[in-house]
């Protein structure tokens, strides 16, 4: 059992969970698997297409014929992180091959790690499968391994991702991501539901909607009605929230349709939580960030949203330090979060990337006061965290179970994202419980990040 640290990355997707034994003589593949939720999507795509042509997935090196790194490039540091995974598969294994988004920079791999067998890049199915074939070719048992594959899942079996676009229309200055994964690129709305439905029917009690920009879905194929089904994330929510389980949005821009969505989590079609990509509020720091969305409404339409759902749960990341950005312009932020009272809070201290246009910037600002900065503001997002969760204590709410150990069981209330947000403990009681479950507890006790309390009969 363990708390939630201040500092957690939002970035960051689950640890890969994987435990398919191999059959004698199955060729088997294994798969480190960085970077976001949206990767981790991409990891397990690759992996259900490889267990249909009848490869065994491994979860450790030792067991594995070759290795699969899937990379992040979002941040220099994350491209160091890349590196140092690669490197750890060929030390351990020795046959790797590189995808995801930093294999958009093959010769940047190939510089660092000349022995890796292949480098792809994001969302480049084919060409893994290709790798991976030279590297280890198939031996199906056609009375086995051909049958239709059902899915790889990468997380726990009652939660899962669910992907609904890929790609970015925006040109926020600090990021690359249009260029490594490219433009926005919606899917039909009756393939995301059907997918969806597969979930459910499987055992999912959780969906976790995700895409670089949600509130976009649809743009790109002009809210296409297809089968009954149309492209446009209002729609698609309403759709999602009649299947039965908990729905949760994530990277909502903020624009003004959004708020139409608040009326289906005030019904209790998806769960009242947005998690909304804000970066900073002060106007000028926006505008060097050449953000979508403008500062300046933002705490009305908070409002506006709580009016109509006050149950509502909001998560936001931002970015601190960045190019310019003033002790004056900090305090704006600061004073911003006093008024936003934000559920869930993560923060960066701002890093230059290749090939962002932010790195050409005057005025950067040196790493002890980003560092500074940084201190600060986790300080107020843990404040705020913990009168909030205080005002918790002795209500009553629905939770779903995690993990189970000797000491307690983990579950997430409806507020709380898969290893990104708090936790709510059960430490006494809790021996009946089974994982994947949704009860209903009452809050006895309230930390900086997390919440315990015990089961209702």
């Amino acid at each position: 059992m363990s708390t939630n640290p201040p500092n957690l990355r939002p970035d960051l997707a689950p640890k890969a969970r994987m435990s398919d034994p191999a059959r004698p003589g199955q060729p088997t593949i294994g798969m480190v698997s960085l970077g976001c939720p949206k990767a981790l999507v991409d990891s397990e795509r690759i992996l259900t297409r490889l267990r249909a042509e009848g490869y065994g997935i491994s979860p450790d090196y030792a067991g594995a014929n070759a290795v699969i790194v899937n990379t992040c490039g979002f941040l220099d540091s994350a491209k160091a992180e890349s590196l140092a995974a690669i490197g750890e598969a060929l030390q351990e294994n020795g046959r790797v091959i590189v995808t995801g988004c930093l294999g958009a920079e093959p010769e940047y791999i190939t510089g660092a790690h000349p022995s890796v067998l292949a480098v792809t890049g994001p969302h480049q199915y084919e060409q893994v499968l290709d790798a991976v074939h030279g590297a280890v070719p198939p031996s199906p048992d056609p009375f086995v391994d051909l049958l239709p594959a059902s899915q790889v899942s990468l997380t726990p079996r009652h939660f899962s991702y669910l992907k609904i676009s890929e790609g970015c229309n925006h040109k926020c200055k600090f990021c690359i991501i249009p260029d490594m994964r490219g433009r926005l690129q919606s899917r039909p709305a009756h393939a995301v539901l059907r997918e969806a439905e597969k979930l459910v029917q499987s055992g999912v009690k959780e969906l976790l909607v995700i895409s670089q920009d949600t509130s976009a879905y649809g743009v790109d194929i002009k809210h296409a009605t297809d089968r009954g089904h149309r492209a446009h994330i209002t729609d698609l929510a309403r759709d999602l929230g009649s299947l039965g389980a908990w729905v949760r949005l994530h990277y909502v821009y903020p624009y003004p349709h959004v708020r139409q969505l608040i009326p289906l989590m005030a019904d209790g079609l998806i769960l009242p939580y947005l998690d909304i990509p804000f970066q900073h509020a002060h106007p000028e720091v926006l505008r060097r960030m050449a953000r979508p969305a403008a500062a300046a409404k933002t705490l009305d339409e908070i409002a506006a949203w709580r009016d109509i759902c006050p149950d509502l749960t909001l998560r936001s990341t931002f970015i601190v330090g960045y190019p310019g950005e003033t002790e004056e312009e900090f305090q704006t932020l600061l004073d911003w979060m006093d008024e936003a009272q934000l559920d869930r809070v993560g923060c960066f201290q701002y890093e230059n990337v290749d090939g962002a246009r932010s790195n050409a910037l005057p005025d950067h600002v040196p790493q002890e006061m980003k560092q500074d900065r940084w201190d600060r503001f986790m300080a107020k997002a843990q404040s705020i965290s913990e009168a909030k969760l205080a005002a918790k204590i002795g209500q009553r709410m629905e939770v779903i179970i995690d993990d189970i150990d000797a000491e307690a069981a983990t579950c997430r209330t409806k507020s709380d994202a898969p290893e990104i947000d708090g936790n709510l403990f059960i430490d006494e009681g809790f021996e009946a419980l089974v994982v994947g479950d949704i009860v209903t507890v009452e809050v006895e006790e309230a930390g900086e990040y997390d919440l315990w309390g015990r089961v209702l009969e």
